[in-house]
């Protein structure tokens, strides 16, 4: 129980939980009302950075969310270009993060990261369609265990202004392992081939938890 009311924090999270609490002191020298400001902000801070555990149903038959938040695209298209991928068909799944979302980002699926690429970009709201082609974003390349392509995209959003990348090229992994997070209000994009999608636009999703797609 206290686990879930007080989760872990990721490590990045730590500077800037600091830096609110520091500003929260500050506020109350000189206002009751703005030290009550910053005490909530402190605590949204803490919150946003939340880590909490997962159970992970390591089901190479499945992928699993690799974000918290809304699904606000269930599609097919074309590949990503920046992966040489664009004259292959996938179908994509997009997860909107909003800044009370948990920014974890965790692998769909188990296998090996072929390839990692990052894209500097603008800072487009993520819920756009746009977002996908012009934002900061950083794609994962996994080969699963079924030898299928499954392409994973962290993108910024209109205030994330880091993506945190927290695996490595050729690292074997498990379902539901963390890869990094986006700090503040972000989108998550699954390209993936021969599973058929799960969920649809409106759900709500939960990263390394919900069933996205099955063989």
């Amino acid at each position: 129980m206290f686990s879930k009311i007080f989760p872990k924090i990721h490590v990045e999270g730590y500077k800037f939980l600091v830096i609110a609490g520091i500003i929260t002191i500050i506020f109350y020298i000189f206002s009751d009302f703005l030290g009550l400001v910053g005490f909530v902000l402190t605590i949204w801070v803490y919150y946003f950075f939340r880590d909490p555990e997962r159970v992970i149903i390591n089901d190479d038959n499945f992928l699993v969310s690799p974000a918290d938040g809304e699904v606000i695209k269930v599609e097919e298209v074309d590949g990503p270009k920046e992966l040489n991928l664009e004259n292959k068909r996938f179908k994509k799944i997009s997860i909107f993060m909003n800044v009370f979302d948990c920014h974890v980002n965790r692998s769909p699926c188990g296998g090996k990261i072929e390839e990692i690429l990052y894209k500097p970009g603008k800072f487009f709201n993520a819920s756009l369609d746009k977002a996908s082609e012009d934002n900061e974003r950083n794609y994962f390349k996994i080969k699963d265990h079924q030898n299928n392509d499954i392409v994973l995209v962290q993108i910024a959003g209109l205030v994330a202004r880091r993506i945190v990348c927290e695996a490595n090229k050729d690292q074997e992994l498990n379902q539901g392992d963390r890869v990094g997070m986006i700090r503040f209000g972000s989108r998550a994009d699954v390209y993936y081939e021969n599973y058929e999608p799960l969920v649809k636009v409106g759900q709500i999703a939960v990263s390394g938890e919900t069933l996205l797609a099955k063989k």
